[in-house]
């Protein structure tokens, strides 16, 4: 079946209106938001750009790097990472309007969005997974390194997907922490909420998948 076909599309879109509201309550809990986030929202920070914005460059970027690794072997369908990420992009935009009413007044509030963040993010997760479409495309790179990895130095286990994505994400995490510090003077956007996601995040979609991955893939 085709990654285009009508079913795994919709599957697709719930799972990117699920994620962008998983993001947006992590960003409300004001603890700092998932891994996959943070350049975007310290560079919303930082700047007049919208979070929606700085996650469509990013991603665009992150588009590029494949491009320039896999050169002829780029599987053209691919490009639809492009369109994907920029409805993502809008939908976090939208989430965050959608979430501007959410405060908080005690610490433990914080990290009850936190949580709360980090389970509505998994559900979503659940949901892209499920529809076996096209990947976002900070997916897609990790996937794009750690198979070009194996494929130039071999099969090892350091180049598996896991921990390349770790890798990866502590290369986000510390480069959203240099442009808080170079250009806001302090730390912004990255706390122990984004510690939370990191860990976290991958333990729930995994609980999560036999149940409700099983019934969506049935739909799909």
């Amino acid at each position: 079946m085709s990654v285009l076909a009508p079913r795994r599309l919709l599957l697709l879109f719930v799972g990117l209106v699920i994620m962008s509201f998983g993001i947006a309550l992590s960003v409300r809990s004001d603890l700092g938001t998932t891994t996959i986030s943070s350049v975007p929202y310290v560079t919303s920070l930082i700047t007049p750009v919208t979070l929606g914005t700085a996650t469509i460059l990013l991603n665009a970027g992150f588009l590029g790097v494949q491009i320039l690794l896999l050169r002829r072997r780029f599987p053209l369908v691919q490009l639809l990472q492009l369109p994907v990420v920029m409805v993502f992009g809008l939908l976090n935009d939208a989430a965050l309007w959608a979430t501007s009413w959410i405060t908080y007044s005690a610490y433990w509030q914080q990290w009850l969005l936190t949580l709360s963040a980090i389970v509505v993010l998994s559900v979503g997760i659940v949901f892209q997974i499920a529809a076996q479409s096209v990947m976002l495309s900070g997916e897609a790179v990790v996937l794009t390194i750690a198979s070009e990895l194996s494929r130039v130095f071999g099969q090892r286990r350091i180049f598996v997907f896991g921990y390349v994505k770790v890798v990866f994400d502590i290369v986000l995490v510390l480069s959203a922490l240099a442009l808080a510090l170079l250009f806001a003077g302090r730390v912004v956007g990255v706390g122990e909420g984004t510690v939370a996601a990191a860990l976290f995040i991958g333990v729930v979609v995994k609980r999560l998948q036999p149940v409700l991955g099983a019934r969506l893939a049935r739909f799909r």
